[in-house]
């Protein structure tokens, strides 16, 4: 990629639950460059997979996203975000519970804060869960790469029984959902 293509790209950071859900449905759209699991918010420097499943670390199972703004904005992220996890649901996502498995948006920017804050506001104001969003708003904090083994896990590990009960389901929701944001490149 050229440095004036790479200067235009943003970086969005999600927590939504485990990392393997949110990375699989990231990966599938337009605009999307690169996926990476990760752990972020906690209080401990360079923490292991091991460490947050204790969920003594306060770091979140996260994904950080690199992404081009003219393909895919901030707000359809968002928008895929919202709708591929259950954003009422305090520090779990169905059998996931913990403070790792919490709903957040780590803001890169002024400018993503507010419409973080907005779209939420909205989302709140049209009773779109039936139930009070629990996701959190918070500034960017150190982001730490989670070990190889965590990476592209949906991609690599289909077969496995989480993949196939979990994260297919939120493949299917948005592939049915967003058709028109999808990669037009097989994964």
């Amino acid at each position: 990629m050229d440095k004036q293509n790479k200067d235009s790209l943003e970086t969005a950071i999600f927590a939504g639950g485990c990392f393997w859900c949110t990375e699989a449905v990231f990966q599938r759209l337009r605009g999307v460059k690169e996926v990476v699991s990760g752990y972020t918010g906690g209080h401990i420097k360079n923490p292991a997979y091991r460490e947050i499943c204790t969920g003594r670390t306060g770091h979140a199972e996260a994904i950080k996203i690199t992404f081009d703004p003219s393909e895919i904005t901030f707000r359809e992220l968002m928008e895929v975000f919202f709708a591929t996890h259950d954003p009422t649901q305090l520090n779990r996502q169905g059998n996931d519970v913990g403070t790792q498995y919490r709903s957040e948006i780590f803001y890169t920017s002024e400018k993503q804060k507010d419409e973080a804050e907005a779209f939420i506001n909205q989302l709140e104001k049209e009773n779109v869960f039936g139930a009070s969003i629990v996701t959190a708003v918070s500034q960017e904090k150190p982001f730490y790469v989670a070990e190889e083994d965590h990476q592209n896990f949906y991609n690599e590990h289909r077969s496995q029984p989480y993949c196939q009960f979990i994260i297919d389901p939120k493949i299917k929701k948005l592939t049915s959902t967003f058709a028109d944001k999808l990669n037009t490149v097989k994964s």
